[in-house]
C-alpha cells in the first residue's frame, strides 16, 4: 500500500493505468460541495439514493426504508454514483468544468472528508461494511489491445489512512481454474468487500469470458470461482453474491439479476424479466434492489426477492444507486 501523489497533469496522463491520482494536500477538506444538515447517513432503517426526480436530479437523498415512497430528504450534494455504509459514503462526480471526475469521501452529514482526482468515467462504487474501505470502477480508454474501446480500472482506498489498498487489480496474481493466468486483455470491475476488509469479490473479463473472482487484499491474489457473473454484491450474511447474468452468456442480449450461493456455487435467477445493468444491492438478507431507467435521465429503484420467488416491484421512484444504511 502506498500513497499516489498527483505531481502534474503530465504525470497523470502518463500513468492512466493507476486508476486514481491522489493529492491529499490540495484536496483535503475541500468545501466545493457543502452538505445539507438535515441529511444523516448514520446507520439506521434508511436508504441513500441518487435522485432522478425533476428538480433534484443527481442530488443525494435519504428515504425511510419502511416507507420509501413517502417522501425524502434531499441533500445539496450531487453525485453520478454513490454508495454508503457505517456513516461513510463514496461519491463519484464531475470535477470542474472539464470532462474530469473525482472520488469524494463523505461523512455522516455528507460533508466532504477527502476528494481525489479520478481517471476515467465513473461506473461502480462500493463501501465496506465498517466504512473503512471505498472501491470504485471507471471506464477508461487507451489500452492498445482494445482498439480504442472502453476498458475498466478498479481502485480501493483505505479512508482511515488515505492509502491505496489496490491501485489496480491488474497487479494482483490471478489463478484461473487452478492455474496461474496472465493476459493483456484482462479487465476488472464491480468490487464488493467482505466484513474482514481483506476478502473481496469482483468481475474479471478476458478472451470473451466473464468470471467471478475472489481476492485477498493482503496476499494480493485472486482466483476465479464461476463464469458469467458480473458486478457482484455480497449479501449482509456473507453467504451469497447478487449479480447480473448475461442472457445466454451474451451481454448484447441484456442481463438478468441472479444470486449465487457461495457454498455450492449454484445460481438462482430472480423474478425480474427486464435487463438490469446495475451493481445490485441488498435491501436485507432476503431482498435485493437495483436501478432501472425509464429514459436517459429518469430511473426507479426496484426490489425483488433473493430466492427467485415473487415479483419485482418499485421500491423508490425517481431514484437510482441505492444503499441500505447499515
Amino acid at each position: 500500500m502506498r500513497k499516489i501523489l498527483l505531481t502534474s497533469i503530465v504525470a497523470a496522463a502518463l500513468a492512466v493505468g493507476a486508476g486514481v491520482y491522489i493529492n491529499r494536500a490540495a484536496h483535503r477538506n475541500d468545501a466545493a460541495a457543502a452538505a445539507s444538515e438535515d441529511v444523516d447517513i448514520a446507520p439506521g432503517p434508511k436508504l441513500l439514493v441518487r435522485s432522478t426526480a425533476d428538480g433534484s436530479m443527481g442530488h443525494l437523498a435519504v428515504v425511510d426504508a419502511g416507507a420509501p415512497r413517502q417522501g425524502r430528504k434531499v441533500s445539496a450534494v450531487t453525485c453520478n454514483r454513490v454508495y454508503a455504509a457505517a456513516g461513510t459514503a463514496i461519491c463519484l462526480r464531475p470535477d470542474g468544468p472539464l470532462a474530469s471526475y473525482q472520488i469524494a469521501v463523505l461523512g455522516r452529514h455528507l460533508e466532504q472528508r477527502d476528494a481525489y482526482p479520478m481517471v476515467g468515467v465513473p461506473n461502480r462504487a462500493r463501501v465496506s461494511a465498517d466504512g473503512r474501505l471505498v472501491a470504485w470502477t471507471a471506464f477508461v480508454t487507451g489500452d492498445s489491445y482494445n482498439n480504442g474501446q472502453f476498458s475498466t480500472r478498479v481502485g480501493v482506498l483505505d479512508t482511515s489512512t488515505g492509502d491505496m489498498v489496490a491501485e489496480t487489480l491488474e497487479d494482483f496474481a490471478l489463478t484461473r481454474d487452478g492455474k496461474a493466468y496472465q493476459a493483456a486483455d484482462i479487465n476488472y470491475w464491480g468490487v464488493t468487500i467482505a466484513p474482514d476488509d481483506r476478502t473481496f469479490y469482483a468481475t474479471m473479463a478476458s478472451a470473451g469470458h466473464r468470471y467471478l473472482v475472489q481476492g485477498d487484499f493482503q496476499a494480493r491474489t485472486m482466483k476465479t470461482l464461476a463464469q458469467n457473473v458480473e458486478c457482484p454484491s455480497l449479501s449482509p450474511d456473507g453467504t451469497r453474491i447478487a449479480f447480473k447474468q448475461a442472457v445466454g452468456g451474451d451481454p448484447a442480449k441484456g442481463w438478468r439479476p441472479a444470486v449465487l450461493d457461495l457454498a455450492t456455487l449454484h445460481p438462482t435467477v430472480l423474478a425480474e424479466t427486464r435487463s438490469v445493468d446495475d451493481q445490485i444491492a441488498w435491501l436485507d438478507d432476503h431482498t435485493v434492489m437495483y436501478g432501472l431507467h425509464r429514459d436517459a435521465d429518469h430511473a426507479d429503484v426496484w426490489s425483488v426477492p433473493a430466492d427467485g420467488t415473487g415479483a419485482a416491484a418499485i421500491l423508490v421512484p425517481d431514484a437510482e444507486s441505492p444503499a441500505y444504511l447499515r
